[in-house]
């Protein structure tokens, strides 16, 4: 029997598909000028196919653009090693105060949830002066150091843990492990939904920073990808947007990447109950 489609969900499912098409097609347009010369782009034209296409923006920017791979691999490495520090810390952290008794843990608690209330934007100020005094100005630790915790991150964890099976840590204590070897070898490993979510923000946030970089960094050879684009943008008197869209096209891939590695993770996790 063939089920009958209902008109309203027909008009639905239209209007999600043009949302979705007028969400997409800048950024499939973006891709396909990045393959496309000066006089495409600037003559109007939103076509995604042209005869014209070509890698020769690509072949500038990782080749007369010698600046460009530079930066891409100053993000990179700070992307991975801020978003490594952050995923140990964060789950440690969200793992003490949820499964550790100790005096002072709400207090602790209280104190972060008023810091998580603080913008950002009050403490730009402050974080430069404490970094230029610390020596750490115009280098990339400036940007990994601060930043190594999130107190939103801790709280996703927190409430992870906070539904996690005890039984799990009684078996693994019943057969000789200690708190810190359960913490690594089954707390962590079964955490790997909330981990995996955690993971995806954190490595957005520090591969899109564009303020810290911008107050930090001085030297252009360790200019991130966010505040070497914008320098690279407006060389030429920002007129060269064929070779912009390629550099833009670079940026945001290994985000894009990222995503599709841990979506099946992702979906889970995102929903913050602790099922696994």
């Amino acid at each position: 029997m063939v089920k009958k489609i209902k008109p309203m969900r027909i008009i639905l499912y239209l209007i999600m598909i043009l949302i979705s098409f007028t969400t997409l097609y800048p950024f499939l347009w973006m891709i396909a000028a990045s393959f496309m010369p000066l006089r495409e782009i600037v003559g109007g034209s939103m076509r995604l196919i042209s005869p014209y296409m070509s890698l020769d923006n690509y072949l500038f920017i990782f080749g007369v653009a010698s600046d460009f791979p530079r930066w891409f691999l100053n993000s990179m490495i700070v992307a991975l090693i801020g978003t490594i520090a952050n995923l140990f810390l964060n789950t440690m952290a969200g793992y003490a105060l949820s499964r550790l008794e100790f005096p002072g843990r709400q207090q602790v608690y209280y104190a972060l949830l008023a810091l998580i209330m603080i913008p950002g934007q009050v403490l730009l100020v402050p974080n430069f002066l404490l970094i230029n005094a610390l020596g750490m100005l115009d280098s990339h630790t400036a940007l990994v150091v601060p930043v190594m915790v999130n107190i939103g991150f801790i709280f996703l964890m927190r409430q992870f843990f906070i539904n996690f099976p005890s039984e799990c840590e009684e078996a693994a204590y019943i057969d000789g492990l200690g708190r810190i070897t359960c913490f690594f070898r089954i707390c962590m490993p079964l955490a790997r939904t909330a981990i995996a979510t955690q993971a995806v923000f954190v490595f957005m946030s520090f591969w899109n920073e564009f303020t810290r970089p911008m107050l930090y960094i001085r030297t252009r050879a360790l200019f991130t990808l966010p505040f070497g684009l914008q320098s690279f943008q407006s060389r030429d008197g920002g007129q060269m947007w064929h070779q912009v869209m390629a550099a833009a096209t670079i940026t945001v891939l290994p985000v894009v990447i990222l995503y599709f590695v841990f979506n099946k993770y992702f979906m889970i996790g995102i929903r913050m109950d602790g099922d696994k």
